[in-house]
């Protein structure tokens, strides 16, 4: 009987091991991003193909790091670029931000992030800092896009100086 309470130790310390570890690889949500460079916006409407998954105002922001990388074509570690993304409302032929849809974030740890060319790809459903939409789903929901800009270290976007 002895080696119940053991083996129920041993179960429960590899099941915070493995939480802990599945915790770490999540991408944290990226605070104070507005106050990072604005990097480009767009809109992209009805009739672009990636209009159902995409469609809105885009708004992207870089921390230092990222910035970095933008210049130099390669992003070092550390570097967050953040994909603001809300509806477009159009009225009195203006169009202006509504709602949140999501917020994407790319994070870059080359050691974390092997198996997605070093990067960490999550998104932030509406204003919520918690509410994931990518989580473990990354590879299929993000990176089979950007594989192909792998020349670009698997970024679309580019620094406007």
């Amino acid at each position: 009987m002895r080696s119940l309470p053991t083996l129920f130790t041993a179960l429960l310390a590899m099941g915070t091991t493995t939480a802990t570890a599945v915790a770490a690889d999540l991408v944290p949500y990226p605070v104070g991003y507005r106050d990072w460079a604005h990097v480009k916006s767009m809109v992209i409407e009805p009739g672009h193909p990636l209009f159902d998954s995409f469609g809105g105002l885009h708004h992207l922001y870089a921390n230092e790091k990222a910035l970095q990388g933008y210049r130099a074509g390669r992003f070092p570690d550390g570097s967050v670029i953040v994909f603001d993304l809300l509806s477009a409302v159009s009225a009195d032929n203006a169009v202006t931000e509504g709602p949140r849809k999501v917020l994407g974030v790319m994070h870059k740890d080359a050691v974390r992030y092997a198996a997605t060319g070093g990067w960490g790809f999550e998104g932030f459903v509406g204003d919520s800092q918690t509410e994931r939409a990518v989580a473990d789903k990354a590879v299929t929901a993000c990176f089979g896009c950007h594989e192909a800009r792998k020349d670009s270290d698997y970024v679309f976007s580019a620094w406007r100086p």
